[in-house]
């Protein structure tokens, strides 16, 4: 209904969910630091330009990481006087963040991986070396599905956005494993550089996809089906009772959805009973949802609706 906005308008998570979404940030945080110490010592015992590319996304994965805490932190903060629509819009920035360091990650490999290409290559122990980049791949697997999961379930683009940075380095292991063990089947040392370069772009390209949906989301960019589904609920709940709408618009927010459109009702309808209708309404809307959905409607006159905004529109003139 028309009001203004005031705090706490977003729907909270519940605590639960909330204990639940701050888990698992800081189970990546956690896993982060651990795979870590695991690559550096796997580098160590190697000098695998692959493997130090591997370790470098790995740091820049902690500072990503610990900034997606922060954004998690503050996106459950309820609306106050200074964000009268909450904190929601922080989860994009989060986003965008993730985003930059897996392009820095994929820029620190590609220098890595060409500079100790042509300063000469000396690889030891990369069957040594082999073992500890898979088991940081599967483990980074298992938290990287687990972290995307959680995030589509709460409706969480922290956790989406933070759950597809660690797949990305499961697949930056991945290729370090192929080029290992291509240098260990044929004794070509470039393999190693080489696959380090191939991992680099990929990377490259999932940041710039993560930093492209950060920018569309604080702009405001439409969402399609998230529009198709608020019309096939409101064409159901407005001919079910003999109402029509228009002027439909909807945003994601990043943790929660805001809605606003028209409702236009017979000429004899009581304040009361259109109150009711679109009340009831917009409960059906927020039931098909799974995270906070905020609706404005406005309550119109299905009659001589244009003469009304003309009759207005000319007393201003």
């Amino acid at each position: 209904m028309d009001s203004p906005i005031l705090p706490n308008t977003v729907s909270p998570h519940s605590p639960a969910e909330m204990n639940n979404q701050k888990r698992a940030i800081m189970l990546s945080l956690a896993v982060g630091f651990l795979m870590l110490a695991g690559k550096w010592y796997a580098f160590l015992r190697t000098g695998s330009a692959a493997i130090l590319s591997d370790a470098a996304e790995s740091v820049v994965h902690i500072m990503a990481v610990a900034f997606a805490a922060y954004s998690l932190w503050l996106s459950f903060k309820p609306a106050d006087e200074s964000h009268p629509y909450g904190h929601d819009r922080i989860t994009f920035f989060s986003a965008g963040f993730e985003g930059s360091m897996i392009i820095l990650a994929a820029l620190v490999i590609l220098y890595e991986a060409i500079t100790r290409w042509l300063a000469g290559l000396a690889l030891e122990n990369l069957d040594e070396g082999t073992i500890y980049v898979a088991a940081a791949a599967t483990i980074n697997g298992i938290l990287g599905a687990y972290l995307v999961w959680q995030g589509k379930r709460y409706g969480s683009m922290i956790l989406v956005a933070n759950g597809k940075h660690v797949l990305t380095d499961v697949w930056t292991s991945v290729g370090v494993i192929v080029g290992l063990l291509l240098v260990l089947s044929t004794g070509w040392l470039p393999f190693d550089p080489i696959l380090a370069i191939l991992v680099a772009l990929n990377i490259l390209w999932s940041g710039g996809k993560l930093v492209r949906m950060s920018v569309g989301g604080l702009m405001d960019e439409g969402n399609p089906e998230l529009e198709a589904h608020l019309r096939e609920i409101l064409e159901h709940e407005t001919q079910s009772r003999g109402l029509s709408y228009h002027e439909v618009r909807c945003r994601n927010t990043g943790a929660a959805f805001w809605m606003e459109f028209h409702l236009l009702f017979p000429a004899d309808t009581t304040i009361e009973d259109a109150h009711w209708k679109a009340t009831e309404i917009e409960e059906a809307i927020k039931t098909s949802f799974g995270q906070p959905v905020n609706i404005i409607t406005h309550l119109e006159p299905a009659e001589k609706h244009d003469e009304a905004h003309e009759q207005v529109k000319s007393s201003k003139q």
